[in-house]
């Protein structure tokens, strides 16, 4: 007899929360129980499409004995306190990326893991996908020899459906455009398929016609510490995609995919292709390689459910989550600073003295 699913709830019931919640559906290690919203007529109508029990208040889900870990789908500035109240109740924390709106306020989250011993689950679930997964056995196995450069794109048309009524539009809620809202699932990427960044330098521009505050072209160059290089391009006045190829001394991997099937990962695998190129006999001889199915929503939420159960961290921590949001951040600075190079490392130690500062400051 399998072990009975976990129990979970969700608190922030807009979009996201609906795509994480037909995601659960599919799976049986994990279940959603109950949903909390501020409004009284999300509640109800999230009741009413998933069948899941709308709590009237925090205190009313965080007391369910059965509900071992709460999902955070509200706006990012309210990832902090959410978490807080979270793990003080004793329950273990998933919380949508970025991690948070500041790197102090994700450098606290990553504390209450310590605090109050449960585990933090930041969603970057791009790398679970197929297509990166196979880039990334690749490397471990070595197929592909020494790895010296990575390449990565993640681009939609965003920038050209802007509004002033759209928080997108405005820097202070979107900071960089396209930097902050979709390269930094590349910086996620890079970071698992290249190990530690130690630093990056960026470019950014402005030319959707629209005339919002935010640039909506970017392009940040990484260094890392075993001395591979990258990039990552982002454009958000372009048709989607999603890439990253990776080069190594005995081959290439290149995966694509198209972006119009994002929310629907587990059809990601009919729009996207993969290939591998070996050697230098093989130089325009590809090999098509089938991409494997998966939904990233799914695998997320799994292992989610997972350190529920057992305590223990998964991949998707909170570090992983920071050093995301640490690349963005350096690579703003340098932006600020005509490309300067900015280290990782800086800006991850500024951020742990302001969120020290401000514990001391609050006491």
């Amino acid at each position: 007899m399998g072990a009975q699913p976990v129990k979970l709830g969700i608190i922030g019931l807009g979009r996201w929360a609906k795509v994480l919640t037909r995601a659960a559906a599919k799976s049986d290690k994990l279940k959603i129980v109950a949903g909390y919203s501020r409004t009284e007529e999300k509640r109800k109508a999230f009741e009413q499409e998933f069948g899941v029990a709308g709590a009237p208040d925090m205190k009313t889900l965080l007391s369910n004995p059965d509900i071992s870990g709460v999902i955070i789908t509200a706006p990012n500035e309210q990832h902090l306190p959410l978490a807080t109240e979270i793990a003080k109740a004793g329950k273990h924390v998933y919380t949508e990326k970025p991690i948070a709106a500041t790197l102090e306020d994700g450098i606290e989250i990553a504390a209450l893991e310590k605090k109050y011993g449960v585990t933090i689950t930041v969603g970057h679930s791009a790398r679970l996908m197929g297509s990166i997964r196979r880039i990334g056995k690749a490397i471990e196995a070595g197929e592909l020899g020494r790895v010296a450069f990575m390449e990565a794109n993640f681009s939609n048309e965003r920038a050209l459906e802007l509004t002033p009524n759209t928080w997108r539009w405005y820097k202070a809620k979107a900071p960089g455009g396209p930097l902050s809202q979709l390269a930094i699932h590349q910086f996620d990427i890079l970071h698992y398929l290249g190990g530690e960044i130690v630093e990056a330098s960026s470019m950014a521009s402005k030319l959707s016609p629209v005339g919002a505050e935010v640039d909506d072209q970017s392009m940040t160059l990484l260094r890392f510490a075993d001395g591979k290089i990258g990039y990552v391009g982002s454009s958000w006045t372009s048709p989607g995609i999603f890439s990253v190829r990776v080069f190594g001394q005995k081959g290439l991997m290149h995966s694509e995919t198209d972006f119009s099937s994002w929310d629907i990962p587990s059809k990601l695998h009919l729009s996207s292709a993969l290939y591998i190129q070996r050697g230098k006999d093989g130089y325009g001889k590809r090999e098509d390689l089938k991409v494997p199915e998966s939904d990233m929503f799914v695998a997320e939420l799994e292992m989610f459910a997972e350190s529920c159960r057992t305590g223990k961290a998964n991949e998707l921590t909170a570090h992983n989550g920071n050093v995301a949001v640490a690349v963005v951040n350096a690579a703003l600075r340098s932006i600020d600073n005509s490309g300067q190079y900015v280290r990782i490392g800086d800006i991850l130690d500024e951020a742990r003295s302001r969120a020290e500062a401000r514990k001391v400051n609050v006491a």
